[in-house]
């Protein structure tokens, strides 16, 4: 009969005690997840000896005492503390500082056939920096400066990542802006169940407000990129939540965002200089996309329309009760060299697929015949939208 979680917990504290790594690695399933917050996320058996092997030999007269264990079905529950001097070798990439540091932590450990298949562990990792001296000491003044420091960034990062405020654009429908100096960048939650799907994914800096707004509004249940373009994926590794898009820009969605598609001799001069590296700025990087959406799908009560041009599985959404549409970069109406607002036109030719299938979209679009149209950046086309829409594919 296998040991009990109890038992087995109690055996391997023991070698962890003992700072035996080969009694220790003896407990676990091979292939078992070692994951300490915020430290390690590794594997079994190499990885649990590599990791212990590294700590004694950092803190060589390491003390661990079981403060309780707590056992229940599959699992243990261990909460211990330890005590040493930070003496040996560098840990972390942090080399050794004399220090005599004091831990609290728990390890919350899931046994299977009499073996550890996983532990979830938790102990103050800014504690450990402050007792080393990698952070100052709480409440004085170098923490004071770097608290200052900190809420400096934060005031910045808010002012370039967004407002941190659901705007309200039709029933069950919210935008976040973002962007810096002027807030051009347009994420869209929509209600989808208990909570909300984000709609493009505007740019890395974004990120925390989008997570924050989503949050308020029941939590954030998957991302729908409008399509792959680098600044309308950034939000989406950060978020943590399935990512879906059009078949046909997946490629570039887990690629390079579009990069390679682009033609920058078509910018002006300072546009040739500053959108490759502004691109890189807004870019999350690459995503793992979940699942696809097609012509016609159903979205959160809203139909996928395929817009392609500026690319290639360009999509929209479209809602037929309300006559709102969702349209990403099927259009522009802000001038991206610029930054000057204006009227609806085609998506510049620098950043297009095929601009005469941009054209072509826009016609699509305005068949439709939606009641308000808003884009990927800066604001919203109503009134009539379907003249202003065949204006744009003809005029520009």
């Amino acid at each position: 009969m296998a040991a009990t979680p109890a038992a087995v917990a109690k055996q391997y504290f023991a070698a962890v005690t003992a700072r035996d790594v080969e009694a220790m690695v003896a407990c676990w399933h091979p292939g078992g997840r070692e994951f300490v917050r915020g430290q390690v996320d590794t594997t079994a058996p190499d990885g649990v000896r590599e990791f212990f092997t590294g700590l004694f030999a950092a803190i060589p007269d390491m003390q661990f005492r079981v403060v309780s264990t707590t056992s229940n079905k599959d699992r243990a529950a261990v909460r211990w503390t330890a005590v040493g001097t930070f003496t040996g070798a560098d840990f972390g990439g942090i080399a050794a500082t004399g220090a005599r540091v004091y831990l609290e932590g728990i390890d919350e450990l899931t046994i299977r056939d009499g073996l550890i298949a996983e532990n979830n562990a938790f102990s103050d990792s800014m504690a450990f920096a402050r007792q080393i001296g990698m952070l100052p000491p709480e409440g004085s003044k170098a923490d004071q400066r770097v608290m200052a420091a900190f809420n400096v960034k934060t005031r910045v990062a808010r002012a370039v990542g967004g407002t941190a405020q659901a705007e309200p654009v039709a029933d069950g429908v919210w935008l976040v802006r973002g962007g810096f100096p002027v807030k051009t960048m347009n994420v869209y939650l929509v209600r989808d169940g208990d909570g909300v799907l984000a709609f493009d994914a505007g740019i890395k800096a974004m990120t925390k407000a989008v997570a924050s707004v989503a949050a308020d509004l029941g939590g954030l249940t998957r991302v729908v990129l409008g399509h792959g373009h680098q600044d309308h994926r950034g939000t989406a590794p950060g978020l943590k939540v399935p990512v879906h898009c059009h078949p046909a820009d997946v490629a570039i969605a887990e690629g390079d965002g579009g990069m390679a598609g682009f033609d920058f001799t078509k910018l002006n001069a300072a546009g040739k200089f500053a959108f490759p590296l502004l691109l890189q700025h807004w870019d999350g990087g690459p995503v793992d996309i979940a699942g696809t959406v097609d012509e016609g799908d159903d979205v959160a009560g809203f139909k996928v329309v395929h817009l392609p041009g500026h690319a290639d599985g360009l999509i929209a959404l479209y809602r037929e009760s309300d006559g709102l549409a969702l349209s990403s970069d099927c259009f522009y109406t802000v001038d991206p060299q610029t930054g000057i607002k204006g009227k609806p036109r085609v998506p510049h030719a620098a950043f297009n697929v095929d601009t005469e299938q941009a054209r072509a979209s826009i016609l699509k679009l305005a068949d439709i015949g939606p009641s308000s149209v808003w884009p990927g950046h800066a604001d919203a086309l109503t009134g009539d939208v379907a003249a202003q829409l065949r204006q744009a594919a003809a005029a520009t």
